[in-house]
């Protein structure tokens, strides 16, 4: 009669063995396929990252170029360069990296632009182009040093991204 209840006993405790092996495994199944998942949605954020950023830096070079032939002005080229810098994902500290970029966009931001611009008084418009013009040529001899780093900057960070 005990070695019915011991058979019985090693029984039940072998089933349950087998049973929380079987759960254990599962669980480790599962925790193994989350971790992949997680890794994949990784890759594919850093991937999407990258080609924004890649988008972003292209950009970049073309407004340096087009600042440093003279087709484009230094606020409208400092106004976009500034706005495109802060929106790069794989990038930080960029405005101690180029002050003066920063500091000329900061300068004028506030300044309206296209239809908001012409409905201001002519004497209102000179006082913001004075403010403007001021700013600029305090700015621009470290402006010009700085397209030349933020052109390198961005070929060379375009090249790692890639």
């Amino acid at each position: 009669m005990f070695e019915n209840y011991s058979v019985i006993l090693i029984v039940c405790a072998v089933v349950i063995i087998a049973a929380l092996s079987f759960y254990a495994g599962k669980l480790l199944f599962q925790l193994r396929r989350q971790t992949q998942l997680q890794d994949e949605i990784l890759r594919a954020n850093k991937k999407a990252h990258n080609e924004h950023d890649t988008k972003v830096l292209n950009s970049v070079v073309i407004i340096v170029r087009a600042m440093k032939e003279d087709q484009c002005d230094y606020s409208e080229g400092c106004w976009r360069l500034s706005v495109l810098l802060d929106s790069l994902k794989t990038a930080e500290g960029l405005e101690q990296e180029f002050p003066a970029i920063f500091e000329l966009y900061h300068a004028i931001k506030h300044m309206p632009i296209m239809q908001e611009r012409k409905k201001l008084a002519k004497q209102e418009r000179m006082k913001l182009d004075l403010e403007r013009t001021k700013a600029e040529a305090r700015l621009t001899p470290t402006i010009v040093k700085e397209l030349t780093s933020l052109h390198q900057y961005a070929l060379d960070k375009i090249v790692i991204i890639s």
